[in-house]
């Protein structure tokens, strides 16, 4: 590989201290007062930044482990993408590689951290194009059910939805814990938490490109599941969708 120009090198060895000020040196003939301005202004910028993306987060690690933390991150993350956007996202990858982390840190800080970005994630996600408007009113069974813009579901080991100061588990939960977050028509987020039966439900209304009805989607996860009566479980099913658009989680029907 060809030597970088002088003036990259200079780019790079600024780039490097700026990262990692106690372990890199400065680029030669830059006076240590007008550097002191930019590792300021990065850090501070970017820790302030993150902080209002994972405000639980913040609270449980207090001050000195938020800093820490966003050192670790300068220092040993490289983000995919100039977006700001878009660096909670590297925050969350960065936390999930444990690289930096040391081991007293909370083992669910990965998980903590991506539950609170999935909201900004459904925030500022695009609505689908074409201008489609489900019908509010119609027909869960025999129409295709449609979710709410940006809708997702996740499975969470620990209790993401439930941490904060005053309670902080000690053990992942037994078994997985399923939220839906989506948005509102008023461009609102909200968070339910499901359980797996809901979740799977979720999942197959996601991806119904065939766009089969509420029924049929019900009567092919009472077949998947082996339940034993097919009817009742469509007519449960019913109730549930109902209330999955009552709290807005489906939008109406194709």
């Amino acid at each position: 590989m060809a030597e970088r120009p002088p003036f990259q090198q200079k780019q790079y060895a600024f780039a490097a201290h700026i990262r990692d000020p106690a372990n890199v040196e400065a680029p030669a003939g830059i006076e240590d007062r007008r550097m002191a301005v930019y590792r300021e202004l990065f850090f501070n910028n970017l820790r302030s930044l993150l902080a209002r993306s994972f405000p639980v987060l913040v609270k449980l690690v207090g001050d000195d482990g938020w800093r820490r933390l966003i050192r670790e991150f300068m220092r040993h993350h490289r983000a995919q993408t100039p977006y700001f956007l878009e660096l909670p996202r590297e925050f969350v990858a960065f936390l999930d590689s444990g690289e930096g982390l040391r081991d007293d840190d909370f083992p669910f800080l990965a998980e903590l951290a991506h539950y609170e970005y999935a909201e900004l994630e459904v925030a500022i996600a695009e609505a689908p194009d074409g201008g489609f408007a489900p019908d509010e009113n119609g027909d869960l069974l025999t129409g295709a059910p449609v979710l709410a813009a940006a809708c997702r579901v996740y499975a969470y080991r620990w209790p993401v939805n439930r941490i904060s100061p005053e309670f902080v588990p000690e053990a992942p939960s037994g078994t997985p814990i399923f939220i839906a977050i989506y948005r509102r028509p008023d461009d609102k987020v909200r968070f339910i938490e499901a359980n797996a039966m809901t979740a799977q439900l979720l999942e197959r209304l996601a991806d119904n490109p065939e766009r089969q009805s509420g029924e049929q989607l019900l009567r092919q996860l009472a077949a998947d599941i082996d339940y034993p009566d097919a009817d009742a479980f469509v007519r449960h099913g019913a109730q549930l969708l109902q209330e999955l658009r009552d709290s807005g989680v489906i939008a109406g029907t194709d």
